[in-house]
């Protein structure tokens, strides 16, 4: 017995508002090359296979689903007579690959209309030529546009980045150079005190007693306290007045460079106790030079690790010799954004860390994770006003139930809520003409939840914007590069 609602009825069709305009003919070929079916509790088709039906819904409850992080995640549930899934793309022919890009299941027994993909395909073509060519346009013309100004957007990214690690690189590279240069003062200055030392009327074990101080000046340099400008100028007066006391001339000038190293009138006793005085100027200024020498080496050190750690946060923000996927600790990624971001953070931003250090590393890429919190740290700062405004960046890790969440929080005027549901979609900014693409929260939301399984989502008061991304802690199904295109 044939279960009952199982024949194609014309007028059924014409019934829906997928079909409502088309002709007698229209519908009696529909009716010969479809069918009317039922389906019972349970999955219609599954996402990734080939495409082989188009389905329209008389009757029941379908739910529709998409595969994110190895998990089926609803993304529809409808009873609305007239929607359609299934093989809509099918005039596109072999222009796109022809597969689900979702799953279907019915919750109760339901009815459709069926019609095989090369049926619909051909009807298209047939009877709307016209109407496949636009939606080929557009279909096409949307995802082109979307590639170019996606890569537009890399590009601006990637220009911005270049600019604040060149600059942050010239200061550090220009301090070392200028060091460098006044070492080599220094050196000759020794040379010379040495000289002046030499020709007086000094013994040997006066020689090895300033041997020995000046190897202690070096340690005590290497441990030299730091002063506030109110202590430093009470003990340069000090050293002054010793120096004056003692007759050695423009003692003002060598007090500063003593104070810095840390030291003080007793070390200043030493040299005056293994000296004869007539030459403890010479011995002094020669001390003086080594003073100043052991600080510009401590300076170029400084400088040329401020330099290699620089470029090692590029090289880590970069990837460029790590694998495409790989587990990795969120924490350092973010850290080497915002070593890469600090020029555009500026010095009126406060940058508070909140990280959770006991969040284990996750399955990811980590280039495009990169880009994510590029993406969100770069808004976060122009919603505070760029680098001329005050405000706070906050950055914070924790765990939520099975998914690591970071947090990009910023202190400025919020997101209104009128927009609050568009921010995500494709072409869409607040930002003025020229400084904004509208693709860096759509590129975003296409790494985190097409490519990692994740969620993307903005909680928004004024005062208080937090961009929540969260990421699965277990090995999720990355999707290919080229599904963000």
């Amino acid at each position: 017995m044939t279960r009952p609602g199982t024949h194609c009825d014309e007028e059924e069709l014409r019934s829906l508002f997928l079909f409502e305009k088309l002709s007698d003919d229209q519908l009696a070929r529909l009716c010969r090359d479809g069918r009317a079916e039922w389906s019972d509790l349970g999955t219609v088709y599954r996402e990734g296979d080939s495409a082989a039906y188009l389905y329209v819904l008389f009757e029941g409850t379908v739910v529709l689903s998409r595969r994110v992080g190895g998990e089926d995640v609803d993304v529809n549930r409808t009873s609305t007579r007239g929607v359609y899934a299934g093989a809509f793309q099918a005039y596109l022919g072999d222009q796109v690959p022809q597969v689900y890009n979702n799953s279907m299941r019915v919750t109760e027994p339901s009815r459709f209309f069926v019609l095989p993909a090369e049926t619909f395909a051909e009807i298209m073509r047939d009877w709307f030529p016209m109407a496949v060519h636009l939606l080929e346009g557009l279909f096409f013309g949307t995802k082109n546009t979307q590639q170019a100004i996606g890569q537009r957007e890399r590009l601006l990214a990637l220009g911005s980045l270049a600019a604040g690690l060149t600059h942050e690189l010239n200061n550090p590279a220009a301090a070392a150079v200028r060091a460098t240069a006044e070492l080599r003062e220094r050196v000759a200055g020794m040379r010379h005190g040495l000289g002046d030392i030499a020709a007086g009327p000094i013994r040997r074990d006066s020689v090895d007693a300033l041997t020995r101080i000046q190897e202690d000046t070096a340690e005590l340099a290497a441990r030299a306290p730091a002063l506030s400008p109110l202590e430093a100028s009470d003990r340069e007066d000090v050293l002054t007045d010793w120096l004056d006391e003692h007759g050695i001339a423009d003692g003002w000038q060598l007090a500063p460079t003593f104070v810095q190293a840390g030291l003080d009138t007793p070390w200043l006793d030493r040299i005056a106790a293994a000296v004869p005085p007539d030459a403890l100027a010479a011995a002094v200024r020669w001390l003086n030079c080594t003073v100043e020498t052991e600080l510009l080496l401590d300076e170029i050190e400084d400088s040329t690790t401020r330099i290699s750690a620089l470029v090692d946060a590029a090289k880590h923000y970069a990837q460029l010799d790590r694998a495409p996927y790989q587990h990795t600790d969120v924490h350092d990624l973010l850290d080497s954004t915002l070593v890469m971001l600090s020029q555009k953070i500026g010095a009126r931003v406060s940058v508070v860390k909140d990280y959770d250090r006991t969040l284990p590393e996750i399955p990811s890429c980590p280039r495009e994770l990169n880009q994510v919190w590029t993406n969100l740290v770069d808004n976060a700062l122009s919603a505070m006003g760029g680098t001329d405004a005050d405000g706070t960046l906050i950055v914070r890790t924790a765990r939520d139930g099975d998914r690591l969440l970071v947090e990009i929080g910023d202190t400025g005027p919020g997101v209104p809520p009128e927009i609050r549901d568009r921010i995500f979609d494709p072409f869409f900014t607040t930002k003025p003409v020229g400084e904004g693409t509208g693709l860096g929260l759509d590129i975003s939301w296409r790494i985190v939840v097409g490519r990692h399984g994740g969620d993307l989502r903005v909680e928004s008061v004024p005062g208080d914007t937090r961009f929540q991304v969260r990421l699965p802690l277990s090995p999720a199904d990355l999707n290919t590069p080229e599904e963000l295109s």
